[in-house]
């Protein structure tokens, strides 16, 4: 059997689960518009059901991703993620609504909610943004089949221009084509403008206060990883793809031990079940489409940590081998949060 792309060029392994869904046969609703308008209008009445997509759904997955309590990608489609980031959020130091690691998820938001998720940032929610020299500069290498086709290659680098801004905004390329219906993505030139969720994707590329970290909980059946604060309170939560089965995650308590930014991957096949222990080693790049992204955080038990990926999509939906993985502007944003030292709880 060949293994799908997205899953060939994982360290840790991911493996997508996939399954039928029961209206996958039926004609799709035409989806709702989405434009700034529609995107920056605030709700009036409270207590308010949260909708499955559209603009309100937008509104809120940028307002949760500004308040460090991620739905991975922002993409108007309200998920297990989404649910989950504004569901800790609304009670992050209430232990009496979560039944083991599973929230009982919030599905209305009440105004004081609303208020304090609004309150971590004034300005909008969408901006047109110029395309710069340096975004278009590259260089941009469309990644190759196989471990050791990539392992030849200078850079895992983004594949276009699209891809990088996608990243960049925290968002998919398919959501960049719903905000620009007028816009060819394949075809992005500096001087271009683009509609984009106005997160802040220089924030986790500066050095965070880390005074507040007091130590990081991974959950291992609810798939997140939230930082902590000495009073237990969750400060921040990030949704994560993690080991099972016979590649399981470990459980217990270890430490952070060392940040690596941009590095490169060394390819054990020993490490992998599946793979043949005769197969040569490789050396493989760094870039954000390196099988641990843009950042590794190593844990005291060797060979596990905590990095970015080449797949922002599957996080939270998928396996790994072991590894705590999480979208590469997730990753950014933790390393900078976590000294070496942290202690860390897989549980």
């Amino acid at each position: 059997m060949t293994l799908p792309k997205s899953i060939r060029r994982l360290s840790c392994l991911v493996i997508v689960a996939s399954s039928a869904t029961a209206g996958a046969q039926q004609k799709e609703k035409s989806p709702p518009i989405l434009d700034q308008a529609s995107i920056e209008k605030a709700p009036t009445r409270f207590p308010f059901r949260i909708p499955q997509r559209g603009p309100l759904a937008v509104h809120l997955e940028i307002l949760l991703d500004r308040a460090g309590f991620s739905p991975g990608i922002v993409d108007g489609a309200w998920g297990t993620n989404a649910a989950k980031a504004v569901t800790f959020f609304a009670h992050p130091d209430d232990s009496s609504r979560f039944k083991g690691d599973s929230p009982l998820q919030v599905k209305s938001i009440d105004q004081s909610t609303y208020e304090r998720l609004r309150s971590t940032s004034k300005r909008p929610l969408v901006r047109w943004y110029t395309i710069s020299s340096a975004d278009t500069k590259g260089p941009f290498t469309p990644v190759p089949e196989g471990v050791y086709k990539q392992a030849r290659l200078s850079c895992l680098c983004y594949a276009s221009v699209a891809e990088a801004l996608s990243e960049k905004f925290h968002t998919s390329i398919k959501f960049l084509a719903q905000l620009n219906p007028r816009v060819k993505l394949a075809a992005l030139d500096a001087g271009m403008k683009l509609l984009v969720p106005d997160v802040d994707d220089d924030g986790s590329a500066t050095p965070q206060d880390t005074s507040l970290a007091a130590r990081l909980i991974i959950s291992k059946k609810g798939y997140w990883t939230q930082v902590l604060d000495a009073h237990g309170k969750i400060i921040y939560h990030f949704p994560s793809t993690l080991g099972a089965g016979y590649d399981a995650s470990p459980t217990g308590n270890f430490k952070v031990t060392n940040v690596s930014f941009d590095p490169a991957f060394k390819y054990q096949p020993k490490l992998f079940a599946e793979v043949p222990d005769d197969e040569p080693e490789a050396l493989l790049p760094q870039g954000p489409n390196s099988p641990v992204g843009v950042v590794w955080m190593s844990l005291s038990k060797p060979h596990y940590g905590i990095h970015g990926t080449s797949s922002p999509e599957t996080i939270g939906y998928a396996n790994s081998h072991g590894c705590v993985r999480l979208t590469n502007w997730d990753a950014l944003r933790l390393a900078y949060l976590l000294p070496d030292g942290t202690p860390v709880e897989f549980k």
